[in-house]
């Protein structure tokens, strides 16, 4: 599993290799293949394939790894906080799981339980759509001007598709990881006109190839990340940038997923 606050998981076995993903602290995966001082894996919340360098490796027996599966995990709600023992001090931030945590405690592995006094999501509670819309605009509010990484998942740097699957993970919705995926799910939205907040909205190239996604708001406001996490006016012909005062995604799609 993920012991450290962000892992980056990459293209290759190299440190050089493209970043297509991350772990965040409490996430778990499956090793495939060892190659060399690098481990391909896959991540158990979305089947997501990539390499990680083994000495940011933690291992967990497969008891802790099923009971893992088993089970949804609350997530850190504040930006940033710290889990601890007696003797070790994490940062951790916005969104990163809380395995089997109890009001006070999570546990790190069968034999490692840490201290954790942020506020959390919880899972305990079944999340009405009234609750997960208004979870969603204040999460959302956290993650402005964050800056673009493709690739990644914090609050410190996080991509257009890191940053929905990240935001619906916060409401217990656990998306793909990339726009071309999280298109698959949810129901169609006819118009613009007809989007409410909490919607998707997806974005084609000029060769119709799914290349970005953001959340609807209201007031007709799209959140996504473009260069940083922003709002922008969001209309039939797609995303206007307010500050280049031109468009700068074309519409392809609205997805009603809560």
């Amino acid at each position: 599993m993920c012991a450290l606050s962000a892992v980056p998981v990459r293209a290759e076995a190299s440190d050089k290799a493209e970043l297509v993903t991350e772990l965040l602290f409490g996430d778990c995966y499956t090793v495939l293949l060892t190659q060399g001082n690098w481990l391909r894996i896959e991540i158990a919340a979305d089947n997501y394939l990539g390499w990680i360098d083994f000495k940011q490796h933690c291992p967990v027996s497969p008891v802790y790894f099923q009971a893992w599966c088993a089970q949804d995990h609350p997530r850190a709600l504040d930006v940033v906080q710290v889990v601890s023992d007696a003797a070790t001090r994490q940062p951790i931030t916005l969104g990163c799981r809380l395995p089997f945590f109890d009001g006070m405690t999570l546990r790190l592995g069968d034999d490692r339980p840490l201290f954790y006094n942020g506020q959390a999501t919880n899972t305990g509670q079944p999340c009405q759509p009234e609750r997960q819309l208004a979870l969603l605009r204040k999460m959302g509010q956290h993650y402005l001007r964050a800056p673009y990484v493709w690739g990644g998942k914090s609050i410190f740097g996080l991509d257009c598709s890191g940053l929905t699957q990240q935001l619906f993970g916060l409401v217990g919705v656990q998306l793909p990881r990339d726009a071309r995926q999280q298109i698959e799910r949810g129901e169609t939205v006819d118009f613009v006109t007809q989007a409410r907040p909490g919607d998707l909205a997806f974005f084609d190239n000029a060769d119709g190839a799914i290349v970005h996604v953001g959340l609807v708001l209201d007031d007709s406001l799209i959140l996504h990340a473009h260069g940083e996490v922003r709002l922008d006016p969001l209309d039939h012909h797609g995303i206007f940038n307010r500050d280049r005062q031109k468009y700068s995604h074309k519409l392809r799609l609205i997805k009603r997923v809560l």
